[in-house]
């Protein structure tokens, strides 16, 4: 044999031995406990090992609602800050789609200034919609809107990310569908409720002084005022919007710049809420979330009980002094999605940046795992808007396992059927083209594992194509050296050209299907990309098998054979 065949050789023998290191977890199972120097293995997609499927939307008109209120809160930092005496008002939802903010000043004579100040500042963002006296309204200019339109969904989908990162699951699909509308699959997820809260929580956080001038009695009877006009919690429904259509109901009531908020306290026994504690507490909160540098999990000694230990930015650490040092004496409400979570009072000034959010909620196993998810979505982020399933599949784990079963039947069955008819046809050159097609399945399992790729039953259907179309290469190189031979070529001649007048049209053939492969993995989703990652692989792997390896079994084929006819 020649030096370049056995370069050649020990290239494939290379390139074939690490393929077998490298898919042997995934053919023997191997779990991760395994001694196995290599761990990965081909990660299987929703429809092959079960998982959820989610479609979450975003309602836009509560994003304006909340982006207003965050709004009026930095107007009156910065009216303050230079000089202007200036405090958050009420805000208007008589258009739900645009909401308006009122801003009081202690001055009225500072109106012209302060609108400057704010033009400087949120001109971009802000625009005036009335003035009476001492109060300007604004609402969201539509630039704003548009902008907070096209970053919800990315920033969305990055914090989605985020969590599920922390969740463990492998090969996550999340991507856009529309402008208001987010696809989430979750393949190999079993515990599908904690996945849903997760991934939906919204984890806005925010500290707010509550309001102990109006006695808890008062506050009392204004709920049991709303409940006799209708307005009663109703198991399955929305808290936040029963929250929502209290305040609205009893707003005139209220101090201005107050709303309620609730304290849900739970059963150490059956975990069943047996008590919601109603606090009176400011709209428009002094510092929030956005400040959050880390969230972790801490035990407290004395008690036995898990805290989530809070720290902020620098800036926020600078608020939250600031707060506390204002407000001896005052309870300050904790409030994480609408819900207050504690209200403890304000003893001293805090500074240090560093503040605990206490649950006490359930047994210790519910508290831990409770904290555990709340100091996840905070380190992760807080979702930019609220997003609404509105619609949800599970796809149970025997469903794929069946899909396996019946594609491992249906391709052994092909690989029979296919095997059987080469070898017939083309004798001994059969046998060959069985080793190239064996090799071509084996580097594309490979391929999946090294690339970390997720293999769905679109993609079995990539790999049976691939299949397919290594076959059809072989054909036409076997079915050109017979014709070689016909014409009283030479066997090495004839193999020579045959395999020289068939490259061309194996490596056109492919590059047409992979172009299609291409658009398939930047247009496609979900299914169709798994379908085109593994047709491209497969073109590769295919062009490799069919071509050079097949010509490297033949030289060595006609080696042993010289002078012997061509079993063909």
């Amino acid at each position: 044999m020649k030096r370049s065949w056995w370069y050649r050789f020990t290239f494939l023998l290379i390139v074939t031995v690490m393929s077998i290191v490298v898919v042997i977890p995934t053919a023997m199972n191997f779990g991760e406990e395994s001694n196995y120097p290599v761990k990965s293995k081909i990660n299987l997609g929703l429809d092959l090992q079960g998982g959820l499927y989610m479609i979450l939307g975003i309602d836009f008109n509560k994003v304006y609602l909340d982006e207003i209120k965050g709004y009026a809160r930095r107007i009156e930092f910065v009216l303050n800050d230079d000089g202007i005496g200036a405090k958050v008002g009420v805000v208007d939802k008589t258009e739900i789609s645009d909401p308006r903010h009122s801003i009081i000043l202690t001055n009225p004579a500072d109106a012209s200034k302060a609108k400057d100040r704010i033009r400087q500042y949120f001109g971009s963002y802000l625009r005036l919609t009335s003035e009476e006296g001492a109060t300007l309204q604004f609402g969201m200019a539509t630039v704003a809107k548009t902008q907070i339109e096209e970053q919800s969904v990315s920033k969305s989908i990055e914090v989605i990310r985020n969590r599920i990162d922390e969740f463990g699951v492998t090969e996550p699909e999340i991507i856009s569908q529309g402008n208001d509308r987010i696809i989430v699959q979750l393949p190999g997820v079993k515990d599908i409720d904690r996945a849903k809260e997760l991934i939906g929580k919204t984890a806005k956080l925010s500290f707010k002084m509550v309001n102990d001038e109006v006695s808890g009695a008062t506050v009392q009877g204004w709920i049991d005022e709303a409940t006799a006009a209708g307005i009663v919690y109703k198991k399955g429904e929305r808290f936040s919007l029963y929250i929502a259509k209290l305040n609205d109901h009893l707003r005139s009531k209220f101090p201005p710049g107050f709303e309620l908020a609730f304290e849900k306290r739970v059963s150490k026994f059956n975990n069943e809420t047996e008590a919601q504690i109603p606090y009176l507490i400011e709209s428009n909160p002094k510092l929030t979330g956005d400040e959050l540098q880390d969230a972790r999990v801490q035990i407290d000694q004395q008690k036995n009980e898990p805290y989530v230990s809070l720290e902020f930015k620098s800036q926020g650490a600078k608020l939250f002094e600031q707060l506390t040092g204002d407000n001896v004496g005052k309870r300050m409400a904790i409030v994480l999605d609408g819900n207050v979570y504690s209200a403890p009072n304000i003893n001293e000034k805090i500074g240090g940046g560093r503040a605990q959010i206490t649950l006490g909620r359930g047994g210790f196993d519910q508290s831990m795992r409770e904290a555990r998810d709340l100091a996840l979505v905070l380190r992760a982020g807080a979702l930019p808007v609220q997003l609404d399933f509105q619609e949800q599949r599970s796809v149970g784990p025997s469903l794929g396992q069946d899909s396996i079963v019946k594609a491992r039947y249906a391709s052994i069955i092909g690989c029979i059927v296919v095997f059987l008819f080469i070898l017939i046809y083309y004798k001994m050159a059969g046998g060959i083209a069985m080793m190239t097609l064996s090799l071509n399945i084996l580097f594309i399992l490979a391929c999946l594992v090294g690339l970390e790729a997720t293999l769905t039953l679109p993609g079995i259907a990539g790999i049976a194509l691939t299949v397919g179309m290594a076959v059809d290469a072989n054909i036409i190189i076997y079915e050109r050296i017979r014709e070689e031979i016909r014409k009283g070529v030479g066997n090495y001649k004839a193999v020579e050209s045959g395999f020289e007048s068939a490259f061309l049209t194996i490596v056109d053939a492919n590059i047409t299907t992979a172009l299609a492969g291409i658009c398939l993995l930047n247009f496609g989703t979900g299914p169709i990309r798994g379908f085109a990652v593994t047709l491209l692989i497969g073109i590769v792997a295919t062009v490799y098998s069919a071509y050079f390896v097949g010509k490297l079994l033949f030289e060595f084929y006609m080696n042993k054979v010289e002078g012997q006819d061509l079993s063909i």
